[in-house]
C-alpha cells in the first residue's frame, strides 16, 4: 500500500525523490519503494526524512514504532499538568506565541480569556507577517453543540453563543491577513487545543465546569510519540468539517 502521508509531505515541501535519496544516502529506487509500496525505512532514514519534511515519524510511519515503545515516548511528551487552565502562568502563553516560527493552531468555542489581551491580534498579525501559519477554529454560534455546552456549563443556553460572537468580532481584523485562516466548527468539543509549533496546551472539558476550571496538559512533540500526534490529528479532523464564518 502506498504511503500517501509521505508522498504528500514531500510534495508539500517540493522535495524530489532524488533529493531524499541524496540526504539518506540510498538509491532513488529505494525511496520510490518507501513511497509507492509503503516500505518502512530504517530508523536513521525515518529520522532524516521527518526532519526534511517537518513532520513526526509517527505521523509518516504509524506502525514503525512498537506499541510499548510508543507508550514510553508518549509519556515523555508530557511536560506539565495543571489542575485548572486558569492556573497556567501567563508567561507560558506569551512564550509559546512569541517563539512560534511555523504554526499556531487554536481549537475552542470562544476562548474569551485570550481576548482579554488587547495586544493579541497585533501579535498574531506580526507572527503571520513573519511567516507563521495561523489557523483558528471557533465554535459556530448558531450550532446546537454550542448551545448544549452553554447549558452544561450552567450559564444559560445563549450565553456561550454570545461569547463566540464576541470572539469572532475580536479576531475579524485578522480575516484579511495573509497566513491567517479562521473557521467555525459545530463539533462536540472534548478538548480545546492550542498548538505552537512542537508544543501544545490541551484544555480538557469536564461536564458541569467552565473550561477555565478544567485541567490542562502541556505537551512537547517527540519523534515516535503518539500523544501529541493524537491531538494534532483531532484538530485536522475538525478543520476539515469547519466552515468560513459569517462575518
Amino acid at each position: 500500500m502506498p504511503n500517501e502521508r509521505l508522498r504528500d509531505a514531500l510534495l508539500q515541501r517540493g522535495l524530489a525523490v532524488e533529493e531524499v535519496a541524496r540526504a539518506t544516502r540510498v538509491d532513488p529506487k529505494t525511496v520510490e519503494r518507501w513511497i509507492t509500496q509503503g516500505r518502512t525505512p530504517y530508523a536513521r532514514h525515518r529520522h532524516a526524512i521527518a526532519g526534511m519534511v517537518q513532520e513526526s515519524e509517527n505521523y509518516l510511519w504509524p506502525n514503525a514504532v512498537t506499541p510499548g515503545r510508543k507508550a514510553e515516548i508518549s509519556g515523555s511528551e508530557l511536560i506539565d499538568f495543571y489542575p485548572h487552565r486558569h492556573s497556567v502562568p501567563n508567561d507560558i502563553w506569551t512564550r509559546l506565541i512569541e517563539h512560534s516560527k511555523k504554526h499556531i493552531e487554536i481549537l475552542l468555542y470562544s476562548g474569551m480569556f485570550l481576548t482579554d489581551d488587547p495586544s493579541l491580534v497585533k501579535r498574531l498579525k506580526g507572527k503571520a507577517d513573519s511567516g507563521v501559519k495561523i489557523r483558528i477554529l471557533l465554535g459556530d454560534p448558531t450550532s446546537r453543540e454550542v448551545a448544549r455546552r452553554s447549558e452544561e456549563e450552567g450559564i444559560g443556553k445563549t450565553t456561550l453563543a454570545a461569547k463566540v460572537r464576541n470572539a469572532l468580532a475580536f479576531y475579524r481584523p485578522l480575516s484579511e491577513v495573509s497566513g491567517v485562516q479562521i473557521k467555525c466548527h459545530s463539533t462536540t468539543l472534548y478538548n480545546s487545543i492550542y498548538r505552537f509549533d512542537d508544543e501544545m496546551l490541551v484544555n480538557t472539558h469536564v461536564y458541569g465546569f467552565m473550561a477555565g476550571h478544567a485541567p490542562l496538559i502541556h505537551l512537547r512533540r517527540l519523534a515516535g510519540g503518539d500523544l501529541f500526534e493524537t491531538y494534532s490529528e483531532s484538530f485536522e479532523s475538525v478543520w476539515q468539517t469547519a466552515k468560513n464564518p459569517k462575518w
